[in-house]
């Protein structure tokens, strides 16, 4: 099946990108925050820790089907996935690095061992203070031989990560299915009277290690996937995801240890309703994905992309229709953006030069209306 693949340029983009967990590209909170986790369980287990990294261009086989998506997953579909071709994709979930190393477990047997796989996941996300299209997440896969690890094995993980990443929290599991585990749960911690999700877990689906060829061998396991980004916000006390890669040196300073963040002064923000015609099946995540494929480097500056309603065509005054330059098959949509850069004050030329930007990624009507007067090089109408 054909499928829509990125270009080279947002390839590029999206690759070099820096792996906030990984040492090599210099330190960051994250790493201590992963330490701390890992360092818990490697505690609790006393089994042997296996930290991997893999390129972020995974095979379609191991981030869907040896994971046991189904075939017509919505999750699929590239208004989710960053398909790099027909055969490759930019990793969804640091879960797609799981398959090869359990296939490499199987010809090295280890009696217990933990998994510990961090990194940068590809998404196509909205746009506000606490989503990305490029998440840091962590897989922890558990893989013992003996007695079958159930779900009080489970729960206890679920305890001692939460007590290391989060201390003190109140924590809350709630049943939620995936498809390479079994009796899977959802992991929740209280912040400010309302549950917020870090991650899921469950206990190793046996078709997985039986593929894997670690059933064979008497194994059992405890997977767990964490959001990095969002525990890293928690501990801090950080409301802006756009603040872990801040290069102020006021900022970025406190980005190297789990101490609170002491905020420091905020820049004004710069509010523009943008009225927009698109496809009808046009979704919230494929807007922020486009605006972020646009701006690239400048990407970081928009604090917010909301939708505010959408009308369909058809159901839109003639006069409105018109401004637009909609037509069948598309439908209205007012946009919120919030323009503002966490380190300087934006000159409204340069606030102007982004909103024309984002209308120009967006927009497909037959007429524009460009608040620099002019649209900008390399887009627009």
């Amino acid at each position: 099946m054909s499928r829509h693949v990125l270009g080279a340029d947002a390839r590029q983009r999206a690759l070099s990108l820096r792996d906030l967990t990984d040492p090599a590209l210099g330190p960051h909170a994250m790493q201590l925050l992963l330490d701390a986790i890992v360092g818990s369980l490697q505690r609790a287990f006393g089994c042997e820790v296996i930290v991997h990294r893999s390129s972020p261009i995974v095979s379609i086989e191991d981030n869907y089907d040896r994971l046991h998506y189904p075939p017509d997953g919505a999750a699929r579909g590239a208004r989710y996935t960053r398909y790099v071709s027909e055969t490759e994709v930019l990793r969804t979930q640091t879960s797609a690095m799981i398959p090869p190393l359990l296939r490499r477990l199987a010809a090295a047997p280890s009696d217990d061992v933990l998994l510990v796989c961090p990194g940068l996941v590809y998404r196509r996300d909205t746009i506000d203070r606490l989503h990305t299209g490029e998440p840091h997440q962590v897989d922890l896969w558990r893989i013992r031989r003996g007695p079958a690890l159930t779900p009080r094995d489970l729960r206890g993980m679920v305890e001692r990560v939460v007590a290391a990443a989060l201390p003190g929290r109140p924590l809350r599991c709630t049943e939620a299915a995936h498809p390479y585990t079994t009796d899977g749960l959802q992991i929740d911690v209280e912040d400010g009277g309302a549950w917020v999700e870090i991650g899921e877990c469950g206990l190793a689906l046996g078709a997985l290690l039986e593929e894997a060829g670690l059933e064979a061998r008497g194994a059992s396991g405890l997977a767990m996937g964490l959001g990095l980004d969002r525990i890293l916000m928690l501990r801090k006390g950080i409301d802006d995801i756009r603040l872990l890669r801040a290069t102020d040196a006021r900022i970025a300073l406190q980005m190297l240890d789990l101490a609170p963040y002491r905020p420091v002064s905020s820049q004004p923000p710069v509010r523009r309703d943008l009225s927009i015609a698109t496809r009808l099946d046009t979704t919230a995540e494929e807007l922020g994905d486009r605006v972020r494929a646009a701006l690239g480097d400048r990407a970081p500056s928009v604090e917010l992309v909301e939708v505010v309603s959408e009308t369909p065509h058809e159901a839109l005054p003639p006069a409105a229709a018109e401004r637009l330059g909609s037509g069948p098959g598309q439908k209205n949509v007012l946009l919120r953006v919030v323009i503002r850069d966490v380190e300087r004050t934006l000159t409204h030329e340069e606030a102007n030069a982004l909103r024309d930007a984002i209308y120009a990624a967006l927009h497909e009507g037959r007429v524009h209306h460009w608040a620099s007067g002019r649209p900008p090089s390399g887009g627009g109408a």
